[in-house]
């Protein structure tokens, strides 16, 4: 059984988002990749949907969509993506923090940024999961 990883913000709609489009793609043969948030918001940030789809040509608003953590099963893993003031905690095997800086509302640049840590992380994690660094 592949364990389970939550990417969890606050507002569920760009980083943990991405994370979870990127992990889906990349790392299915590893874990299973949720997303989730404190909040929600009405849509997923669509500059994260355009190079999600620009780079992967998978469409985020037809494949996923906002959840609350309540909408997601327990996790082995939670990262959080650097929410700064008001990370939610979920119960798990192991715990991190990617320390991400929110794009929104910047250059697409910066989202641009933003995705590459988000894929190197998630070979990394990748990794320890394989190898058996992180212990579940």
């Amino acid at each position: 059984m592949k364990p389970k990883v939550g990417f969890i913000c606050v507002h569920n709609s760009c980083r943990s988002q991405m994370a979870e489009a990127v992990a889906k793609i990349n790392a299915s043969d590893i874990f299973e990749a949720y997303s989730a948030g404190t909040e929600t918001k009405p849509e997923i940030n669509q500059t994260a949907v355009k190079l999600i789809n620009e780079k992967y040509h998978v469409n985020m608003n037809e494949t996923q969509h906002s959840k609350i953590l309540k909408d997601i099963p327990e996790l082995d893993i939670v990262i959080t993506m650097g929410c700064n003031v008001d990370c939610p905690y979920l119960p798990s095997k192991h715990r991190e923090d990617w320390g991400l800086d929110d794009p929104s509302g910047k250059a697409y640049s910066e989202f641009e940024y933003t995705l590459k840590v988000i894929e190197e992380k998630i070979e990394d994690l990748k990794e320890r999961i394989t190898n058996g660094i992180i212990k579940l």
